[in-house]
């Protein structure tokens, strides 16, 4: 069973099988979306949904397209700078959800002289650091470990699109059984199509380049695959009609 995914249909309220959650001798157990436990070892659906256990990764959640984006920690998360104060940015992360807290110091190199200068509007992919009911949640844009930024910081240029937070796990997670697979991005970047992407789990996609058909290409492929359920063979077949339409 290592390596291998799961799923079962789940309801709210049910009683899951402690032989379906995973265990690893090296790995804490994480526990994703959909799920609330309840000490000492029991674990309740919250959503109605696929419940998935990866044992690779040791980890389980629900899978569920609806519903609103709940931050938990790690999470890599799109927001939109709302306004600024002394020493933090607040930035919204969903309709749905207070503002984040971002400190001007969580980017890389900054210091009270070099602190990044975001206008309300601003894009900034980051991660959440803090995440709990009863405080804010708040952000960072650099990794804890290393201090350095990667993939974090300010997003300059090009456009977001809202998606489910469904799509957004299936994009973040690449390795889903062949049903669950999201290929769209990949079929147009191997028809020859440049852009880059930065997917929040808040249900966000940032897509740009050098081309504005490219990136409306891109960003209308993930939604209608999102809206459709859309399979792997239609997103082929998704994806060479959005090539053709450009040509």
């Amino acid at each position: 069973m290592a390596g291998q995914t799961e799923r079962i249909f789940v309801l709210p309220g049910d009683q899951i099988d402690p032989s379906r959650v995973p265990s690893h001798p090296k790995r804490p157990l994480r526990l994703g979306p959909g799920l609330r436990h309840i000490p000492p070892s029991e674990l309740v659906p919250t959503v109605a949904g696929q419940l998935i256990t990866d044992h690779k990764r040791n980890s389980i959640w629900v899978e569920y397209n609806g519903g609103r984006y709940i931050p938990t920690v790690g999470d890599l998360v799109i927001g939109t700078v709302h306004h600024s104060a002394a020493d933090y940015f607040y930035v919204t992360l969903s309709s749905y959800t207070s503002n984040a807290v971002l400190p001007q110091l969580a980017f890389e190199m900054a210091t009270k002289k070099t602190k990044p200068n975001l206008n309300p509007g601003a894009l900034v992919y980051a991660r959440v650091s803090l995440a709990n009911r009863h405080m804010d949640p708040e952000l960072e844009c650099v990794s804890p470990e290393t201090g350095k930024a990667g993939v974090l910081g300010p997003l300059i240029g090009g456009m977001l699109f809202d998606i489910s937070p469904g799509m957004a796990r299936r994009l973040s997670m690449r390795k889903y059984a062949e049903e669950g697979k999201v290929v769209i991005l990949d079929e147009l970047g191997a028809a020859g199509l440049a852009f880059e992407t930065a997917v929040g789990r808040n249900g966000k996609m940032w897509v740009n380049s050098e081309s504005i058909k490219t990136v409306l290409a891109a960003g209308r492929g993930v939604k209608e695959t999102d809206e459709k359920n859309l399979g792997v063979a239609q997103q082929k077949k998704l994806a060479r009609k959005l090539i053709k339409d450009l040509s």
